[in-house]
């Protein structure tokens, strides 16, 4: 299948790294995935929720959003309309789970760890390059805490990754843009540990039903796109 941007069904799109966008945060980057551009940044903040109080254990929460001129469309933001996106807040929600599966928040103490993403310019598989770039600027954060005496020792037990997969007219695509996922017939998002363990995943069949044969294809797809992604961050970082 020729797809609109040249590429070959197994593809990931080129993926570049800014690191240090942000002189005040602990760690941050700009992330794109192609035409998709986000910013995360990480920081850290005394004190925890209160189910946590008094435990002795940290958190980690996460929040998302796309800027107005992220898509063709501008989008209003949240603060003139006096409401948050549903569509925000549940990728904020994803973020944050798949982030808390892979940190040991007992070492950090009665800390929170806030992470902040900001679509720059949304080209499909936002949350995938999100969640991609908030594993390097925690990375980044964590070695500037150690750096500094905050923690003792690494609270990152795991690193993952995430891409975007689906089914048109049949056939398997990897890395889904926004033209691929506004006509695909199956989308699933895969957030993979580095080792290829699984952390989350999200899917739908939007026309007809997956069998497991096409899912297994799908699935063995992603783990090749995660492993991309995770050896050109090695060289890039």
């Amino acid at each position: 299948m020729n797809r609109i941007d040249g590429r070959v069904s197994d593809q990931v799109r080129e993926i570049t790294i800014t690191p240090h966008i942000y002189e005040y945060a602990a760690g941050s980057v700009l992330f794109s995935l192609g035409k998709t551009k986000v910013l995360c940044a990480v920081t850290l903040a005394e004190g925890v929720p209160p189910f946590l109080r008094g435990k002795g254990s940290g958190w980690l929460t996460a929040e998302y959003a796309m800027l107005p001129v992220a898509t063709v469309a501008r989008s209003p933001r949240d603060s003139t309309i006096c409401k948050r996106n549903g569509r925000s807040i549940e990728i904020a929600r994803m973020i944050g789970r798949c982030m808390r599966c892979v940190t040991a928040l007992e070492a950090l103490g009665e800390r929170t760890i806030m992470i902040d993403c900001d679509v720059l310019q949304a080209d499909g598989s936002t949350r995938c390059a999100a969640l991609c770039g908030v594993q390097i600027a925690l990375d980044m954060a964590v070695g500037q805490w150690l750096e500094t005496g905050i923690i003792t020792q690494s609270i990152i037990e795991k690193r993952l990754a995430a891409v975007s997969v689906g089914l048109l007219g049949g056939e398997p695509l990897l890395d889904l843009s926004a033209h691929e996922d506004n006509q695909i017939d199956t989308d699933f998002n895969f957030v993979l540990t580095h080792d290829g363990d699984i952390i989350e995943i999200q899917g739908t069949a939007e026309a007809v039903p997956v069998t497991w044969e096409q899912f297994d294809r799908l699935r063995h797809l992603a783990l090749t796109g995660t492993q991309h992604i995770v050896q050109t961050i090695k060289q890039l970082v």
